[in-house]
């Protein structure tokens, strides 16, 4: 089987509930529900929460809550491996035979069932442990600088001062969406970011991470030139 398991704990304290706040018209976690079940790749599609109300709002949308989340995976601290890792031998405890486990994220609105079709691609060519989505940085890492305590600038990359932008490296980080990875990797905690992960690359314009309330301001700006585009509930 193919298993989405979707985290969504109740304590977000930087933008309170926002697993289930309103996004354009629906659950922010609603997004993420729907472009899971259009990609008609997943067997099961479940949410892991310690919430009662997100566990009503998920079922509301087509999710399963088999469990409730356990505390200590509940907490600030808690990772994202741990969590899945812990849904994944839950399903395991149950009988059920998993040969891939994808982890969505809650506060991912403009995923698309297409891509996570293209991940489950990319998972299986090759001998990978985890396929993800990834987009390059906007600006040249290797030529960015921080303030000092004194209030100057200093470069983290002063042999970079000179190197034409174009020669540099390309630089990739975390969409922020799906992880698709095999059910020992979760569960035996291997890191995503390294040699065994192979990534899906998606454009910078689709990509925003919901941490703050900033964040939140800045997808609702950019959502109505995405929805829309493509799947009409990605």
């Amino acid at each position: 089987m193919k298993i989405a398991v979707i985290p969504a704990r109740g304590g977000s304290k930087r933008i309170p509930r926002k697993n289930i706040k309103e996004f354009f018209g629906k659950p922010m976690i609603a997004w993420s529900l729907e472009a899971a079940r259009s990609s008609g790749v997943f067997d099961r599609i479940i949410v892991s929460t310690d919430d009662a109300e997100i566990a009503e709002v998920a079922k509301a949308w087509g999710a399963e809550v088999p469990f409730s989340r356990p505390d200590a995976l509940s907490n600030d601290y808690a990772g994202t491996t741990e969590v899945i890792a812990h849904a994944t031998q839950w399903m395991l405890s149950q009988g059920v035979s998993v040969d891939a486990v994808c982890c969505i994220y809650a506060t991912a609105p403009f995923i698309r069932g297409e891509d996570i079709r293209l991940g489950l691609d990319a998972l299986q060519s090759g001998d990978w442990a985890y396929a993800f989505t990834v987009t390059d940085f906007a600006a040249p890492i290797f030529r960015s600088f921080r303030q000092t305590e004194k209030g100057g600038l200093e470069m983290f990359f002063p042999e970079h001062f000179a190197t034409r932008s174009q020669d540099l490296p390309t630089a990739l980080h975390d969409a922020g969406q799906f992880y698709w990875g095999r059910p020992s990797a979760w569960i035996e905690g291997l890191r995503i970011f390294g040699h065994q992960s192979t990534p899906l690359f998606i454009p910078r314009w689709r990509v925003q991470d919901i941490d703050t309330q900033e964040d939140w301001v800045r997808a609702e700006i950019l959502a109505p030139g995405i929805v829309g585009q493509g799947e009409k509930h990605a």
